[in-house]
């Protein structure tokens, strides 16, 4: 008896377990992504993917209060399936948002991408981008 209760537990235990660990994968996952729009001084759009729940309510706020505030985080030298016009996209685990920024970090949408060559050197070093006339101005869909 004692044989079965072991078994009926360790059972009951893995199937909980499974379940758990199955329900924990898509929680973070890309799915709970939001996506907005960044407009610069230039006119050019580039589009952000922002993941943590936090920081996409404090985007929402931005974009509804039309605050002026610097989108501030790492690019990645590489085309997004979500901003398909650009070569660099950013790193969506390293966005946020600030007041002001230095201006090491400053360019605009089209510069950065015709000097992506440069990026993490003397431009933009450490690949932080933050482009002061950049102002986000709408969430939009999922691609």
């Amino acid at each position: 008896m004692r044989r079965i209760t072991s078994r009926i537990c360790t059972l009951a235990a893995s199937t909980l377990l499974a379940l758990t660990v199955g329900q924990a994968g898509p929680a973070g996952a890309a799915t709970d992504a939001a996506y907005f729009n960044l407009r610069d001084v230039t006119g050019h759009n580039f589009v952000i993917e922002i993941t943590r729940p936090a920081l996409i309510q404090e985007a929402r706020e931005i974009v509804k209060h039309e605050e002026r505030k610097i989108v501030i985080g790492r690019i990645i030298k590489t085309q997004a399936r979500y901003n398909p016009q650009w070569d660099f996209h950013y790193n969506p685990d390293t966005v946020s948002f600030a007041d002001a920024a230095i201006e090491v970090c400053d360019s605009t949408i089209p510069y950065v991408e015709d000097h992506l060559d440069e990026a993490g050197g003397p431009f933009l070093p450490g690949l932080y981008w933050c482009p002061w006339t950049g102002r986000l101005t709408a969430e939009v869909s999922a691609p």
